[in-house]
């Protein structure tokens, strides 16, 4: 029987720096030149003014959940050694809004308005923001294969 790994992500141009921030640890997203917003996922335009004039920013990292729920039946073979595990609208502090995993040892206590800080899961070429919930003791993600 052939494993089936977890899925990675395929970096488009306009994604590309954001995935090489995520590789050296780094939480990048798009700030407007011209109507200031935040924005992410990362694109050519500006999705509030349509300006084209975007600049890279890094993140603290840091946010709020802003809707969480829990997975108890894998979408592949892949992910049933991870269930039950939390997923999350994060909004962090800097003012965008992006979908990721909490890392915790009871997803069940994972709540609406907790407050959360990035980590990095190593796939391949690809390294995936995930969250996990301040002040809890978690291990230092291990280092680059």
């Amino acid at each position: 029987m052939t494993e089936i790994g977890k899925p990675v992500p395929q970096p488009t141009p306009e994604s590309q720096p954001y995935w090489d921030g995520c590789l050296r640890g780094e939480l990048l997203y798009q700030r407007c030149a011209s109507c200031g917003r935040a924005q992410f996922y990362p694109r050519s335009a500006c999705a509030s003014c349509g300006g084209t004039a975007l600049e890279w920013r890094r993140s603290e990292g840091r946010g709020t959940l802003h809707a969480v729920t829990v997975v108890y039946r894998p979408p592949s073979a892949a992910f049933k050694p991870d269930v039950p595990y939390a997923v999350a609208l994060v909004d962090l502090d800097e003012g965008f809004r992006m979908m990721a995993n909490v890392l915790t040892a009871d997803p069940e206590r994972v709540a609406i308005g907790d407050r959360v800080a990035v980590t990095f899961e190593r796939r391949g070429e690809i390294a995936l923001p995930q969250f996990r919930p301040v002040g809890e003791p978690w291990p230092d993600p291990p280092p680059p294969a």
